[in-house]
C-alpha cells in the first residue's frame, strides 16, 4: 500500500519521516511519499492516483479542498469544512480531520484539561481545527489575532457557529488582556519581537510551527516556565490517528515523536 502528504510547500514536511516510523513499528511494507500538490490541483491529483493509493494526509493550502472533494466527511470535517486526511473507500475518498483531536491530545499531555478562552494567531484551516479543539476542552471565548481582519470573517463565522463567542484583533494591537492558551499558527515572523508580551498574558503556548525549531515563541514559553505545546506534539498525536485511519492499527505517539524529532535535528 502507498500514502504520502500534500501539500506546497512540502519539502519541509515531517509526515514521511513519522509514518514510516510507524509502519516499521507495526511491521507494514508501507510506504510514504510526499508531493508538492498546488493550491486548486488537488482534486485532479487524488483522482489520478486511486490504484494502489490507500491515503494521504494533506496540509496547507489545501485542507479545505480535501473536505470539498470528499464523498464521506466525519463530524468534524463536517462543522469546520477543514480535512487533513483523505482515505481511499469504494467510489471516492473518505475526508476526516485528525488536527482536532490530535490538539485535545497535545493539550492534555501538558496538563491542560480545561480552557475558557484562547488567543489564536492566525486564521486558516488549522486556526479553526485549533478553536474546535479548545471549545472541546470548555472554551467560550477566543480571540483571532490577524494581519487582514476581513480575510478572517470566514474563519470567524465557523468559529462562531461551534459556540465559541468570537472577536477579530488585528496583529499590531498590544497584548494586555490574558488568556488560558495562546496558539500560534503562522510563522515566527508574525508576531517576532512580541513573544514575550504574548506568552507573558497566557497560562499555556500552543505553537503549531516548527519550522524554524526551535521557534522565538517555544524560546520565550521556556524562559518563562509557560506550559507549552509544540508543532511536533501536535504532529505526532494527529499522525497517530491518521496511521489508524489508514491502515487500522494503533502506534504509540512516542514513536512518531522520536522520529519527528530525529529529522529535524538531521537538517
Amino acid at each position: 500500500m502507498r500514502c504520502a502528504v500534500l501539500g506546497s510547500p512540502i519539502v519541509h514536511s515531517l509526515s514521511p519521516a513519522m509514518h514510516r516510523a510507524a509502519y516499521a513499528a507495526l511491521g507494514l511494507d508501507w510506504s510514504y511519499g510526499a508531493f508538492d500538490v498546488a493550491e486548486g490541483e488537488l482534486r485532479e491529483f487524488v483522482s489520478e492516483r486511486r490504484e494502489g493509493w490507500r491515503g494521504y494526509s494533506v496540509t496547507a493550502p489545501l485542507k479545505r479542498e480535501a473536505a470539498a472533494l470528499a464523498v464521506t466527511r466525519d463530524a468534524d470535517t463536517q462543522a469546520l469544512g477543514v480535512a487533513n486526511t483523505l482515505v481511499a473507500q469504494d467510489g471516492g475518498w473518505a475526508a476526516a480531520n485528525t488536527d482536532v483531536p490530535g490538539a485535545i491530545n497535545a493539550l492534555r499531555g501538558i496538563g491542560v484539561e480545561s480552557l475558557s478562552t484562547v488567543r489564536i494567531v492566525g486564521a486558516g484551516a488549522t486556526a479553526a481545527s485549533v478553536a474546535l479543539a479548545a471549545h472541546r476542552l470548555g472554551a467560550s471565548q477566543v480571540e483571532l489575532r490577524v494581519r487582514d481582519t476581513a480575510r478572517a470573517a470566514a474563519t470567524a463565522r465557523v468559529v462562531e457557529q461551534l459556540g465559541l463567542t468570537t472577536t477579530i484583533v488585528p496583529l499590531h494591537v498590544d497584548v494586555i488582556q490574558s488568556v488560558d492558551l495562546l496558539v500560534s499558527t503562522v510563522p515566527g515572523a508574525g508576531i517576532a519581537g512580541h513573544e514575550h508580551a504574548y506568552v507573558g498574558a497566557a497560562e499555556a503556548v500552543f505553537d503549531v510551527v516548527y519550522d524554524p525549531w526551535p521557534s522565538d515563541l517555544m524560546r520565550s514559553a521556556r524562559a518563562d516556565g509557560t506550559a507549552l505545546v509544540t508543532g511536533l506534539d501536535l504532529l505526532a498525536h494527529q499522525a497517530v490517528l491518521q496511521v489508524d485511519l489508514m491502515t487500522g492499527r494503533q502506534v504509540d505517539p512516542q514513536v512518531l515523536l522520536d522520529a519527528a524529532t530525529e529529522a529535524l535535528a538531521s537538517r
